[in-house]
């Protein structure tokens, strides 16, 4: 019986999602650990790895379970106690066999925030400080990475994909009370790809590279940048499939 767990998570807490040789502090090993101890020994796929110290509001899962859990909303009681309070289920749902959770996707959002408030040690790990932004300046130079591209020059080495066309169908900062939400809507994602374009962006933004360099880097005619900014910010929003998926 296969379901598809919708879950949240600190990531500042973890080494990142991926389980890892060199650690067993990952999101996924948490989760393996909660469902062996209820008798599930599938192990879950998720639609996508995050980077140490990277959030997720909506990180989306699918796993085989046995029969004798037919009762969800048991399920889910049971896992949070054994998750939280760094990781919680919101929800779980019976899905189709075919249902997967990484290459079901019809397209992933993710957001970045920034805080342009007195720095507070207590939001250190779940926000970028900055400076105020112009917003028509900020989404001017966001718009060049709107469309497909090919990201190979925005993505850190060591992805899995040997394809490096991307679209963003949608990038655009919006202000909210003292932060700044930027939000890229795309058909996937590269390994660290939306770090290394808020890296760029803020350079811009600086007035330490220029939009014509943005597009050389997208034309793949030259690397003016390869750095990535904070973990902190980031977060994996949501994840959107077709609604023919459930069971």
């Amino acid at each position: 019986m296969r379901i598809y767990l919708k879950i949240s998570y600190d990531g500042s807490k973890f080494q990142g999602f991926q389980q890892q040789t060199s650690t067993k502090n990952t999101i996924l090993n948490k989760l393996i650990l909660a469902l062996n101890a209820l008798g599930i020994k599938d192990v879950p796929v998720g639609s996508g790895r995050t980077d140490k110290g990277v959030h997720a509001s909506n990180q989306a899962l699918h796993l085989d379970i046995p029969p004798f859990w037919s009762d969800l909303k048991k399920l889910k009681i049971m896992l949070n106690r054994h998750l939280n309070p760094h990781i919680h289920v919101k929800k779980i749902y019976h899905v189709k066999k075919d249902f997967h959770a990484r290459f079901s996707p019809i397209k992933r959002e993710y957001r970045y925030i920034f805080y342009h408030g007195e720095f507070s040690p207590f939001l250190s790990s779940y926000v970028h400080f900055y400076p105020s932004f112009d917003m028509e300046r900020l989404n001017d130079i966001l718009e060049l990475f709107k469309g497909r591209h090919d990201f190979e020059y925005f993505k850190k080495n060591g992805s899995e994909s040997k394809n490096f066309i991307r679209e963003i169908y949608n990038i655009k900062a919006l202000p909210h009370k003292n932060k700044t939400i930027v939000i890229i809507q795309a058909d996937g994602f590269l390994r660290s790809q939306i770090r290394m374009i808020i890296s760029a962006v803020l350079k811009v933004y600086e007035g330490k590279l220029t939009h014509k360099q943005i597009k050389d880097q997208l034309d793949l005619k030259s690397i003016h940048t390869e750095t990535l900014s904070p973990a902190n910010g980031l977060y994996l929003h949501r994840v959107f499939y077709p609604k023919d998926i459930y069971k």
